[in-house]
């Protein structure tokens, strides 16, 4: 059998972000973006990943994988949290949310494996119906946005819930980078906790099914391969003799 085929989630930007790098006749077209610690990660696990576009239809793009990487990026739009944009909020990506959420939502009715990091494990919240706080400074709790620190460096501990899928793939204790400045607030309906920062903000959920695992860390910079890299392709392999013999 061949080796899994893992879609990753990126970015759609204007291509007057690239400045100079570009001609001023194309700065009117748009560019897709994928950090390629992603892809990189993935192949050394054993998949073969797949950088995706939103052009594509969803439900064709999810009947040719057999695993989902939901990426890290911007923030979520609050009102699909029901709430309202707070000063403190980054910029966002609508068109992003929505495409996602769709892919997440296609790839959980297939019962394709997905990996949530960073942005794609508040996505996965939101899509639950969790909510999420919109800012925290560097000098709250465990020090979340760790902007100036170099990001394969760890910068905090995690606490894994001991009997969580997660706790089968990591240690009960293991250091992490941190690149975020919003935080799980409410858990999603049917989302289980797996790991907790020092002062209790939730770094790891799954899904009791074992199709999802999502991390609040980014994985993919860290010394690869990363066991939740290993846990996707694994489960990929496992949908792929039961969905592709």
């Amino acid at each position: 059998m061949v080796r899994p085929l893992i879609g990753i989630t990126g970015r759609r930007w204007p291509a007057s972000y690239l400045g100079a790098n570009l001609p001023s006749a194309m700065s009117e077209l748009a560019f897709d973006l994928h950090f390629s610690d992603y892809p990189h990660s993935v192949a050394l696990a054993g998949g073969v990943p797949m950088e995706l576009t939103r052009d594509a239809d969803v439900n064709d793009t999810v009947a040719y994988l057999d695993g989902l990487v939901l990426t890290g990026g911007a923030d979520l739009e609050p009102a699909l949290y029901n709430e309202t944009p707070e000063e403190s909020l980054g910029p966002v990506e609508p068109d992003r949310d929505e495409w996602e959420i769709a892919l997440l939502a296609g790839a959980r009715a297939k019962g394709v494996p997905i990996l949530g990091i960073c942005r794609g494990l508040q996505l996965v919240n939101v899509a639950f119906g969790g909510t999420l706080r919109q800012h925290v400074e560097l000098s709250d709790g465990a020090g979340h946005p760790q902007w100036n620190v170099n990001g394969r460096r760890p910068t905090h501990e995690v606490y894994v819930v001991r009997g969580s899928a997660s706790a089968q793939i990591y240690p009960p204790e293991i250091s992490v980078n941190s690149l975020h400045h919003q935080v799980v607030k409410d858990v999603g309906e049917g989302l289980v906790v797996s790991a907790r920062a020092s002062d209790g903000v939730v770094e790891g959920l799954e899904t009791p099914d074992g199709q999802i695992l999502a991390v609040q860390w980014h994985p993919e910079l860290l010394p690869a391969p990363d066991a939740s890299f290993h846990w996707l392709v694994r489960s990929a392999r496992a949908y792929q003799v039961e969905h592709r013999a």
